[in-house]
């Protein structure tokens, strides 16, 4: 199964694809969609649906993970932030796919082995996890712990019977 994990934010959004095959995780790809923070704020939720939606089109994924949103210190920050996530589960929605999502806690919990991890922690593990994979820097680390995340939780719920 091709797997797609999203760090949203409406400056930059990262991305990962990986696909799992039981126990098994490769990397396909990753990367960064990056908004002109000189647009107006339309025009930006409207750059990164059509990313979103060219990345749906090139990968196929049969399932897709968003990084849900913490609160920030500055609310308009987590206002932003929380409507780049709206559009990121928008264009999975469109896809027809059913988003897991997932608290950052949980995401460094599932890839480190503790929810208080530094960034540098994650990209170094989704780096272990994913060997010789080329990070296009921390969001699209953040983004492939997402979707590595959700593989261990679709994996987990196949083993235990309804």
């Amino acid at each position: 199964m091709i797997l797609i994990g999203f760090d949203p934010g409406l400056g930059t959004t990262g991305w990962g694809v990986i696909a799992a095959e039981g126990n098994r995780l490769s990397h396909i790809a990753n990367g960064q969609i990056k908004t002109d923070s000189k647009a107006a704020l339309a025009a930006r939720l409207v750059a990164l649906h059509e990313a979103l939606c060219a990345l749906f089109a090139a990968y196929h994924p049969g399932a897709a993970a968003v990084e849900e949103v913490f609160v920030n210190t500055n609310p308009q920050s987590t206002l932003k932030l929380g409507q780049a996530r709206g559009v990121v589960l928008l264009a999975a929605a469109q896809t027809g796919l059913v988003v897991g999502e997932y608290a950052p806690r949980l995401v460094k919990k599932a890839v480190v082995g503790t929810g208080a991890a530094e960034k540098t922690q994650v990209h170094a593990m989704v780096s272990r996890l994913l060997p010789g994979t080329k990070i296009a820097g921390a969001d699209a680390a953040d983004a492939l712990a997402v979707a590595i995340t959700h593989a261990h939780h679709l994996a987990t719920a196949r083993r235990i019977p309804t």
